[in-house]
Order: structure tokens, then C-alpha cells, then sequence
């Protein structure tokens, strides 16, 4: 079995792309690191499908003087003065969410997707209840329910999966599952899956068993904003995302519901969970949910779905094997099995080549999750660089390059591919990096 190739440490191999002068005057030996890092994002294909390249204005308001503000409670209904101006930043980015989203409350005070779900579970359910989500190894969230998550520890969780034989979600199953637990709490969406989320199906299984449906979107909120993706507005309780990944905001979450769910939700958020929220990121968020808002989103959100779907056909054509078959949305969960090379030897193979992906366990993935058989993919980052559908197939050769040099331990192929993979990018800037 083949051994991850060496990796180098970026921060020693890279300098500085452009220097920040108050932070490299202040602090030199962290200014280089985040040089380096610049560099790093704007020389590589990121295809880790959770992550996304920002905007310069979304960089600027996430790094205002609204840091500086301590503003516990809500607008109107602080515990601190001198929230003249917090109030109106935080109704602004509530306001464009239920615009964007269509929904008749949003949060949008919770630190990241795992405190929001947390806030979700205090709204709805006490300690010891049963609550229900996809596991973990088929494409589900930690914090679904999954044993080593506290979701899993202060619940009883129980879990839904895929078919072996489609990779698809069986519905008889999930409805038998919930008739036999009654769940307090459902779950659907995850983190590694590559097809349309039925979440009407997932609806009428919740209102049968007297269960609060939450649509977790975290991977998906950009599609639906876009359009790209159905909405599970009509159908969900509760709506929680994040809203970094395909929303290209910063890295922050948000809660939204029916009117008749915004007390609990809004006092599960706080005092239930967090103190002040994090201004700076709410400002991020605003401005990011106004960009999600303009036309040029939406064809942004279709891109990254027609992109997806040619590299999934691509990879099919060049012998991987594709969960579920391919793709509806941004991200392809590939199962390298048949090829003979880990997944986690993929990875850092191909790291080494200039393409950022993360090891992923696969659907009755027989390894281990720290050493899975799979990776998996996205298209979220490159689509904000501008590549179309044309070069999808250039990708995917590069990816059956690096996969087979690391099975070989060929680093000069992987050399070759970072090459060549930078010079493409150099041809389609990333937004929100400085440029040379």
C-alpha cells in the first residue's frame, strides 16, 4: 500500500504575496504567515467543497471597527449602551437573510454551524431525548446526533444512511426508522452529499411523527440562493446554515424559521448559548447575503452545479467511482477503492500537486475514518476564479495524474501538475486576494 508522499511546509516555502503594513510593522513573523497563505490560495486549485474565496468588500466589513463592540441581546433589547449603530448592522443582515432565503425570522448571531445546530437542539429538545439525522459515514454532520459529538452524547441519536447499491437515501427506511424512535429532532442535509436533498419527503415522515424537521444547508445555502437547489423553506421547521462555503461569506451561521419558532430559536442563540455576537462577522454576513441577492449570484450558483456535474462526467470517463454515480450540486464524493490508493494518500498527494481536497470516508467504507478510502471534491472555489465547464476535463485529468502518482510515488509528475495548475490560475485571479 502506497505511503503519503512528503509535504513541505508552505510557510517556509512561500514569501509573502503583499505585505499588510500596520500588521507587518506590528508583527512581522505573522504578516509572512499570512503572505504565505495568499500565495498559497491564489497558486492552487481549492476543490475542498466547503470552502470558497470572499470578496473584497466581504473581507473589509469582516475586519471593520465593529470588532470593537461588546452587544449582548438583540436590536432594540441590548444589555450594553451605544448600540445605535450595531442595532441597524444587525437588522440589516436579518432583513436581507429573510429576503434572500424567503423566511419569516433569521438569526444571525451564531459563531459558526455547530453552535447553531447546539442552539437548535436547546430550542426543541432536553437532554436524553431521541433526535434523528443521516450518519456520519454516509454524509451526515457531527452534530446530527453522531456518538463522539455532545449532540450524541446529552441525546439519543439515531441514524438514517444511503443505499449500497445507488448511494441514495432510502425514504421506507427513514420513515421506518423514525415510526419505531419518534424523534423529537430530524435532521436532513450533511456534509458529504453530492445529490438533491427531498426535503418535502423528509417533511411528511417529521409532521407523521410529530418531529421538528431542521434542513441544515450548510453545504448548499449559495445553490438555494441561487436557485440552483430547491429551498426547504416550504417544508422545514427550522432552516440552519452557515454561511461561508457556497454563500461566500465569512465564517459565521445562521438560524432560520417560521414566526411561531423565533422565540425559542432567538433565546437558544442567547442567553442560552453565546454572549455578545461577533459584529464584525455580522457585517461580513450582511454584505455577502446584498452580493447573494444580485443577478450575477444566480448564474454564479448554476456554474458551480454545471461545473460539478462535467467534472463528475469527466471522472467517470477516466475510471472513478463516483457515490451515488456523479453530482446534483457542488460537491462529488469519490471512492478510490478500485483505483488502489488511499484516500488520505490521495489527499496529500495531490495537495503536493497544487490541488486542495480533503480524505473522506465513503458510504460502508471498510477503512477507517482517519485513513478512509475516499476524497472528496468540490467546485464552489474554482467557479469563483471563473473556470467554466470547459476545463473541467483538464481538472479531471490532473486529478487521475495525481491520484496515479501517488500510488506510483511519481512526485515529479506531481510537480508537473503544480505547475501547470498555477499557470492556470494565474489566469483567473481569485477574488479578494491582493494581486502582484
Amino acid at each position: 500500500m502506497s505511503q503519503p508522499l512528503s509535504h513541505s511546509d508552505p510557510a517556509s516555502s512561500l514569501g509573502p504575496f503583499l505585505p499588510h503594513p500596520a500588521l507587518a510593522e506590528a508583527d512581522p513573523e505573522l504578516a509572512a504567515l499570512v503572505g504565505a497563505e495568499e500565495r498559497l490560495q491564489a497558486e492552487t486549485l481549492r476543490m475542498i467543497p466547503s470552502e470558497n474565496y470572499v470578496s473584497s468588500a466581504v473581507l473589509e466589513a469582516s475586519g471593520t471597527v465593529l470588532q470593537n463592540k461588546y452587544s449582548e441581546g438583540y436590536p432594540g433589547r441590548r444589555y450594553y449602551e451605544g448600540q445605535q449603530v450595531i442595532d441597524q448592522v444587525e437588522t440589516l443582515a436579518a432583513d436581507r437573510a429573510k429576503a434572500v432565503f424567503g423566511v419569516e425570522h433569521a438569526n444571525v448571531q451564531p459563531y459558526s454551524g455547530s453552535p447553531a445546530n447546539l442552539a437548535v437542539y436547546l430550542a426543541f429538545a432536553e437532554p436524553g431525548d431521541t433526535v434523528m439525522g443521516m450518519s456520519l459515514p454516509m454524509g451526515g454532520h457531527l452534530t446530527h446526533g453522531w456518538g463522539v459529538s455532545a449532540t450524541g452524547r446529552w441525546f439519543r441519536g439515531v441514524q438514517y444512511g444511503v443505499r449500497q447499491d445507488t448511494g441514495l437515501i432510502d425514504f421506507d427506511e427513514v420513515r421506518d426508522l423514525a415510526r419505531k424512535e419518534r424523534p423529537k429532532v430530524i435532521f436532513c442535509g450533511g456534509t458529504a452529499v453530492p445529490r438533491t436533498i427531498d426535503f418535502a419527503a423528509f417533511a411528511e415522515i417529521a409532521r407523521e411523527v410529530d418531529a421538528v424537521l431542521v434542513a441544515d444547508i450548510a453545504h448548499i445555502a449559495g445553490l438555494i440562493a441561487g436557485g440552483a437547489h430547491p429551498s426547504p423553506v416550504p417544508h422545514a421547521d427550522v432552516v440552519s446554515t452557515t454561511t461561508h462555503k457556497t454563500l461566500r461569506g465569512p465564517r459565521g451561521a445562521m438560524l432560520m424559521s417560521r414566526e411561531v419558532h423565533a422565540k425559542a430559536i432567538d433565546k437558544a442563540v442567547f442567553p442560552g448559548l453565546q454572549g455578545g455576537p461577533h459584529n464584525q462577522t455580522t457585517a461580513g454576513i450582511a454584505v455577502a447575503l446584498h452580493e447573494a441577492a444580485q443577478p450575477a449570484f444566480r448564474d454564479y450558483a448554476h456554474a458551480v452545479v454545471a461545473n460539478a456535474q462535467a467534472l463528475a462526467e469527466a471522472l467517470l470517463v477516466r475510471g472513478f467511482d463516483l457515490v451515488s454515480g456523479g453530482t446534483d450540486n457542488h460537491l462529488i464524493l469519490m471512492d478510490l477503492t478500485p483505483k488502489d490508493v488511499p484516500g488520505k494518500v490521495a489527499a496529500k498527494a495531490l495537495d503536493q500537486a497544487g490541488i486542495v481536497v480533503n480524505y473522506n470516508t465513503v458510504p460502508f467504507d471498510p477503512r477507517k475514518p482517519f485513513d478512509p478510502s475516499g476524497i472528496r471534491i468540490g467546485t464552489p472555489s474554482l467557479t469563483s476564479r471563473g473556470l467554466r465547464t470547459e476545463h473541467m476535463a483538464t481538472v479531471a485529468e490532473w486529478i487521475d495524474r495525481g491520484v496515479g502518482a501517488a500510488g506510483s510515488g511519481d512526485e515529479e509528475t506531481l510537480a508537473k501538475i503544480r505547475s501547470e495548475v498555477a499557470e492556470l490560475m494565474a489566469a483567473y485571479p481569485a477574488p479578494g486576494l491582493p494581486t502582484a
